[in-house]
């Protein structure tokens, strides 16, 4: 469940820059084999270091750069909590996340860069 503070993405074009905004993201690899949860304040900052492999770890380790699913929320601690209940669901409830919006789970950064 979305909190009052946060909200879908809707696979915008570009995310809103100019006002304080964090992101709660899923990328996955090239396969859609792996799920990856993150958040960020820096939404096209922060999928660019991982489409290049900028900060070392498991989405370098996995090739884990496709964007598919990602929330807004306009409060950092609404964010973090939203990302540990994102975490702590089963996969099957990721998938269900992605799928409510972007069932063809396409790269919803493409065209940023």
């Amino acid at each position: 469940m979305i909190s009052e503070d946060c909200r879908k993405g809707r696979g915008r074009s570009n995310p809103v820059i100019n006002r304080k905004i964090y992101y709660v993201y899923l990328l996955t690899n090239k396969n859609d084999t792996v799920i990856y949860a993150g958040v960020t304040n820096d939404l096209v900052r922060r999928v660019y270091e991982h489409k290049n492999k900028l900060v070392p770890g498991f989405t370098s380790k996995y090739n884990v750069n496709k964007l598919v699913y990602f929330e807004e929320c306009n409060d950092v601690n609404a964010a973090i909590l939203r990302e540990k209940q994102i975490k702590s669901g089963s996969r099957q409830d990721k998938i269900n996340l992605i799928n409510s919006d972007n069932p063809s789970w396409k790269d919803l950064s493409d065209g940023w860069y």
